[in-house]
């Protein structure tokens, strides 16, 4: 800290060059120096001493009306707070991107000609709505075909029973012999066999037709169609001929580190952190916040190799299709709650030199004791302490301008008191509902 003298001395200076300018003249004048010139010199130094004296003087006296300020001014009076653990959310912001709840790709179960098209681009689909119609006349021959074939089945099958049941009554009379009772009974079975066979094909015509009208598989937004009318499609060919999302609800995949995740179950294990429903908040890529909370459905069991993440799942309502897949995000939510931790007010906290959190707490006789604590995070207008506080202490939030450890304080209530500690359940509720304590 600067002296109270030093600022004098610009002024003694000034006054010595001033000196020397009026004894000795210009600084580039030229003469020879006699006893004239020596006089000059003593009298140069009488004056010096004169001016330093002088200011030697003035700066003992604003020593000393310093000295007698600090002395005079008496107890600073400072407010504090009192501070009570809380339940204190371990609330985590990490990137995730929004996938749609359900997808489905539509492609062709029947090749042919598509007749029309009977959605618009872009609108809202319902499951089992016809979005193509493929020429059903190959479709339609099939089906009369194999009806066809199933009727002659059953006539022969009739003319096949009817044979065995004549023979019946002769084989036992020996009107003939037991072996063409056997073909005939053989033969009627071989009948019956022909008609199942006829309906299975009936029924795979009547399917292949029922594919020539291709239907919605789900509810949801439909994007851009792939093919016109007029186009040929092949049945379960590789590209689509449209694809359906459903938007509402959507999933949100979030990646943690794996390295963190270890870091927060063990947390879990010691005392004092306590596990916690997520609810999850997203803020878009403009910054907004979505407005609608979330809940993490699961965590997935294998850590990314490439990037050793694990991938969370959130689920979030989706009434306005705000939230589209692929879009990248930013998801808050809490994965545990500290229920050991203080909230303190930030302006009572500060750094020292070597970057550690301080602050002042009232000590025994109303004195200003300095505290080393453990701050790393914020949570609204509040460090959140979890290291060097005890429950009930008095922590200095006013009056810090010139505090040192241990001067003698006045010390009083602040305005806003500490908020009472709240149950883990309430913090996460206010947390996900953006308020703080």
């Amino acid at each position: 800290m600067q002296a109270a003298g030093d600022i004098y001395l610009p002024f003694v200076d000034a006054g010595l060059a001033f000196a020397r300018q009026a004894l000795f003249g210009p600084a580039n004048s030229s003469y020879e120096v006699d006893l004239f010139q020596a006089r000059k010199l003593r009298r140069f130094r009488i004056v010096r001493a004169t001016i330093v004296a002088a200011a030697m003087l003035l700066a003992s006296c604003s020593s000393g009306n310093d000295k007698d300020s600090r002395m005079n001014r008496g107890p600073a009076v400072v407010s504090y707070v009192v501070v009570q653990p809380s339940s204190v959310p371990l609330v985590k912001e990490l990137p995730g991107r929004v996938s749609a709840f359900e997808v489905s790709q539509v492609r062709p179960q029947a090749s042919g000609i598509v007749q029309r098209r009977f959605f618009t681009e872009g609108s809202v689909v319902q499951k089992g709505q016809t979005l193509y119609q493929i020429d059903p006349s190959p479709y339609q021959a099939a089906v009369a075909q194999a009806s066809a074939n199933l009727q002659s089945a059953r006539a022969n099958a009739d003319a096949a029973n009817a044979l065995a049941a004549r023979y019946k009554p002769l084989v036992a009379m020996e009107a003939v012999s037991k072996q063409d009772y056997t073909n005939a009974v053989a033969a009627a079975r071989q009948a019956q066999a022909a008609i199942a066979q006829n309906q299975a094909a009936l029924r795979a015509a009547q399917i292949n037709l029922r594919f020539t009208r291709v239907p919605a598989p789900i509810s949801g937004r439909i994007g851009i169609s792939a093919v016109t009318e007029g186009a040929l499609v092949t049945a379960n060919q590789t590209d689509a001929l449209t694809t359906i999302a459903r938007l509402d609800p959507v999933n949100v995949d979030i990646q943690e580190s794996a390295a963190d995740l270890i870091a927060l179950r063990r947390a879990l294990s010691q005392s004092g952190v306590a596990p916690t429903s997520a609810q999850v908040r997203l803020k878009l890529p403009d910054g907004s916040d979505y407005g609608l909370t979330g809940t993490v459905q699961f965590s997935e069991v294998i850590v990314d190799q490439n990037t050793g993440t694990v991938t969370l799942r959130a689920r979030f309502a989706n009434p306005a299709s705000v939230l589209l897949p692929g879009l990248f995000v930013t998801a808050q939510f809490a994965q545990a709650v500290d229920t050991s931790a203080f909230l303190v007010p930030q302006q009572a906290v500060s750094r020292d030199p070597k970057g550690n959190a301080t602050l002042f707490v009232v000590g025994p006789g109303n004195r200003a004791v300095q505290r080393t604590v453990v701050a790393t995070r914020t949570q609204g207008p509040y460090w959140v302490v979890t290291g060097g506080l005890a429950a009930g202490e008095k922590v200095i939030t006013e009056g810090l301008g010139n505090l040192r450890d241990g001067d003698q304080i006045r010390p009083t209530p602040a305005k806003a008191p500490q908020t009472k500690p709240g149950s883990p359940q309430a913090a996460v509720k206010a947390q996900s509902s953006g308020k703080t304590d």
